[in-house]
């Protein structure tokens, strides 16, 4: 293993040579697919027709393809533009869903910077942050991803809890209580919120390639010594399907400035209190009813 090691890294310093004595960028492109939970969900009592259905006309918002346009330091993410399948609106529920997933993302890894735009029922936002880093954990497990040769790296991540493709029905089926811990009780309380939850801490796996010298990754994902190809995280995939290394027309890459300024507590914030307003206006006209 350690003569492999030696060989992979004589061939790889020639190319970080090379990136790291010109002005470079690249782009990859990424292909996200999310595995929507509908039993912990509340969808136990559904048809399997119709899980199917749910599941079909969700699936422009479960599958997407992603752009990452990357220079040492800096990067732009965001989703590829495509054409919207006919009938399929912004608004309603898929114009609430699109605010879980948001807009373009920048990363500067050099000023530990992350900012993306969010629109959510017609406002603009720009939810700026530290960018969070991972103890990653390296590992000597390799893969092929394409041409490149991808090492293993994992690490624990606190979730977001607003983070729609962790969501869950409360309890989600597991009512074991732990020592000292109180099982809350999610259908005495009129809050929408209440009856969801998400995992405080997920395992994060990574594949990274030395081949390409720079620590940047899909969506909120950096921090190793090669761009990250491959990312499993709870029920999501982020897997590269192709880079382009100095493509003959470069991008900008700058920081956002579309939106007003809020941090990403802050934003949850506005969603949740959002939420609970659609929701009660739902039950106003009889969408509904409240449990006594």
């Amino acid at each position: 293993m350690r003569s492999i090691t030696i060989k992979l890294f004589l061939s790889f310093f020639f190319v970080c040579t090379s990136i790291v004595a010109q002005d470079f960028q690249g782009k990859a492109f990424y292909e996200t697919k999310t595995t929507l939970d509908l039993e912990n969900l509340g969808g136990r009592q559904m048809t399997e027709e119709r899980k199917k259905m749910i599941a079909e006309n969700m699936k422009s918002m479960l599958e997407k393809t992603y752009v990452l346009t990357f220079n040492r330091s800096e990067s732009i993410y965001k989703e590829e533009e495509r054409l919207a399948a006919p009938g399929a609106g912004g608004g309603g529920f898929r114009g609430m869903m699109s605010s879980f997933t948001g807009g373009p993302q920048y990363k500067n890894v050099k000023e530990s910077q992350i900012m993306q735009e969010q629109e959510f029922f017609g406002k603009q936002f720009l939810v700026q942050d530290t960018l969070k880093s991972l103890d990653w954990k390296m590992g000597t497990e390799t893969k092929q991803i394409g041409k490149y040769t991808c090492f293993k790296a994992t690490a624990v991540k606190a979730v977001d809890e607003m983070d729609f493709m962790s969501m869950r029905r409360r309890g989600g089926g597991n009512n074991e209580k732990k020592e000292g811990e109180e099982i809350k009780d999610s259908t005495k309380s009129d809050k929408l919120m209440d009856a969801l939850e998400v995992p405080k801490e997920i395992i994060i796996t990574a594949w990274y390639t030395p081949q390409i010298p720079v620590n940047q990754g899909p969506d909120v994902y950096w921090g190793l010594p090669g761009l990250i190809l491959e990312i499993n995280a709870d029920r999501t995939t982020i897997l590269c399907s192709k880079i382009v290394m100095n493509p003959d027309e470069k991008e900008t890459i700058e920081a956002l400035s579309k939106g007003k300024v809020v941090t990403r507590m802050e934003y949850n914030d506005i969603m949740k209190q959002k939420i609970e307003e659609m929701r009660e206006m739902f039950q106003g006209r009889g969408g509904g009813h409240r449990r006594n």
